[in-house]
């Protein structure tokens, strides 16, 4: 299939090679010709022209040009232009001195057949050969376009793919973090023979079909990921028992509106994982908001007051490389640390 397309693409080339040269044959008996009767000598002393023509113009086109020209060694392609011009020079007298030979029984008139003289006739064939040098010329100005769009369109599909695969490790790293944390609170208290251990187990069956089985998707409704928020939230309660103290509001003024799954909930699970109990209580307060396409999400958690303000935790650090990949420069992501409150600001614009 491949070679069939090949072998097409070059015959079609030689076919618009031999058109050309058939219009600059008929170029040259208008030339030549002009106002004169004797066409038959004006056809043959135009053939004699034609082997020079043809070969000075393809020195140019596929030696001197791209071995010099295009490769910025405009000092040499000037030089090597002088000397070509001086040899073809050379060349195109002799070839109508053969021609003036050979077509001599051709003459019958008194007159000269030809109505140009030896300068126009060189310059004739220059010509021919300049517009050969510019039409290459811009030849290759739209191949290297076009290889330049391809490698463009290839670069940014690598690129593409690129980010797809790094946020499938990215998932990849906050499903395990997120699953040990659950499992180890579940042992803890399977250890203790907690009552509540069957229904943490419950409750992380369900979270647990949201991180492998829905979370392939590319989006899901921000209701479902605020769902498994509350999910969350009801596991750490059963933990934490009369210790924590949680508030969590939600307004939302588009039940449709798709998110990247897994996107605030390692949000939530930062707050509990590195929460301090302070004077007895653990406090989180979580606030998420959807209006007019933007979305604002709120964590704050207690700590120490001499907590450091870079104690992120490894799954908010690897959501940031998450953000900056699917969202790049249409989010707001700021963290800090003040007054014994760790919190995170986030704010995503133009989501629907």
């Amino acid at each position: 299939m491949k070679s069939s397309k090949t072998v097409y693409k070059g015959l079609l080339t030689v076919l618009l090679h031999l058109l050309f040269w058939v219009v600059v044959y008929f170029f040259y008996t208008y030339f030549l010709g002009y106002g004169s009767n004797n066409t038959n000598y004006v056809n043959k002393f135009s053939l004699f022209l034609m082997p020079v023509t043809i070969s000075v113009s393809y020195f140019f086109l596929y030696f001197l040009i791209p071995k010099y020209l295009l490769t910025k060694k405009q000092g040499l392609f000037l030089l090597y232009s002088i000397y070509t011009f001086i040899v073809s020079a050379f060349l195109i007298i002799i070839s109508i001195l053969y021609a003036l030979v050979f077509l001599i029984e051709l003459n019958s008139d008194e007159t000269s057949p030809l109505t140009k003289s030896l300068p126009f006739i060189i310059l004739g064939v220059y010509f021919v050969a300049f517009v050969v040098i510019i039409f290459g010329l811009i030849l290759h100005n739209y191949k290297s376009i076009v290889k330049n769009e391809d490698l463009k369109s290839k670069f940014l599909e690598t690129q593409l793919q690129l980010k797809e695969q790094e946020l499938k490790f990215l998932k990849m790293q906050i499903h395990p973090h997120f699953l040990f944390n659950s499992l180890n609170t579940i042992y803890g208290f399977a250890l203790k023979k907690e009552d509540e251990a069957p229904e943490m187990i419950l409750k992380l069956s369900n979270l647990l079909d949201y991180i492998l089985y829905q979370v392939k998707k590319p989006r899901v409704s921000l209701k479902e990921e605020i769902a498994h928020i509350k999910e969350y939230i009801e596991l750490e309660r059963i933990r934490f028992r009369d210790t924590l103290h949680i508030e969590f509001k939600s307004q939302i003024d588009d039940d449709n509106v798709q998110i990247p799954p897994m996107l605030l909930l390692p949000f939530v699970e930062n707050a509990f994982k590195h929460g301090v109990i302070v004077k007895g209580v653990l406090s989180v307060v979580i606030d998420v908001i959807y209006q007019n396409g933007n979305l604002t999400f709120n964590v704050e958690n207690s700590i120490n007051s001499e907590s450091k303000e870079d104690e992120k935790g490894i799954g908010l650090a690897t959501v940031e490389k998450r953000l900056e990949l699917l969202f790049k420069n249409s989010y707001t992501l700021n963290v800090s640390t003040k007054n014994g409150w760790f919190k995170v600001y986030l704010n995503i614009q133009n989501m629907n």
